[in-house]
């Protein structure tokens, strides 16, 4: 405990630290061009990684890339379970647009920074209109080129937490005429949310297939990304193990 104490704290000082030159991008980034404005700020990400490489010991492995393989305009369904996610998640996608909470653009400096991006922010309260301007401008962003990210529960989930998936993806997905590509991930085991301690590991992505929507339903479309999502985050747990969950992996669990 000791040693990742030291391990999360260094990590966390240098990587405020590194956050500083982007600072003025944040404020002033509106004068880039749209795409090269975007790939500047979440060019911040390579140095956490880096960071999180070197000081924490953790690492990541992609399972899926030819699942992306298709042209961008692509509608992505993602467990999220750490700040890790939003990080990686633009690195492997075309611009995308995140489907976010809008308070998140009301942060000094970051929340300026972040609307420059062109996320999606809602009104979590809202209801109706809240999954109505997920429609309306999800459409419009695919229809630019642009991915979409949505988080199909919303926000971050512990490992250990009960799934609680909402509509938004599905209703997204027939209205834009768009099929998923669902997301699972098991970053919550090593880089927990609200947690400072980060643990060194494997993170694991596993990017799906397109789920078809073709003939479907919102609630049924809405049950086949929740299987697809949590079959795929069990057989993580199971084979990687995962503190959080209580779940040893495999090989251990079998001597």
């Amino acid at each position: 405990m000791p040693l990742a104490f030291i391990r999360s704290l260094l990590f966390l000082l240098i990587s405020y630290v590194m956050l500083i030159p982007y600072i003025p991008i944040m404020l002033i980034g509106w004068l880039l061009p749209a795409r090269r404005r975007y790939y500047v700020m979440f060019s911040y990400g390579f140095v956490v990684f880096w960071l999180a490489r070197i000081i924490v010991g953790l690492r990541w492995q992609i399972e899926g890339r030819e699942h992306l393989a298709g042209a961008p305009g692509r509608l992505i369904a993602s467990k999220h379970q750490s700040t890790w996610d939003s990080m990686i998640l633009p690195q492997l996608l075309h611009q995308p647009a995140f489907v976010l909470k809008k308070e998140l653009l009301w942060i000094p400096i970051f929340g300026t920074g972040l609307a420059g991006m062109g996320p999606i922010a809602i009104d979590r309260k809202a209801g109706s209109q809240a999954l109505k301007q997920i429609i309306k401008q999800g459409k419009a962003a695919l229809s630019q080129g642009r991915d979409v990210i949505i988080f199909p529960e919303g926000t971050r989930y512990s490992p250990d937490a009960e799934p609680s998936y909402k509509i938004g993806a599905a209703m997204l997905a027939l209205q834009a005429k768009a099929d998923v590509i669902p997301i699972a991930l098991n970053s919550g085991c090593h880089w927990k949310k609200g947690q400072f301690l980060k643990y060194p590991g494997t993170i694991h992505v596993v990017i799906g297939p397109p789920i078809p929507i073709a003939g479907k339903k919102a609630d049924a479309l809405t049950e086949e990304i929740k299987q697809w999502i949590e079959g795929q985050q069990q057989r993580l747990y199971r084979q990687y193990g995962c503190p959080n969950t209580g779940i040893p992996p495999e090989r251990q669990a079998d001597r």
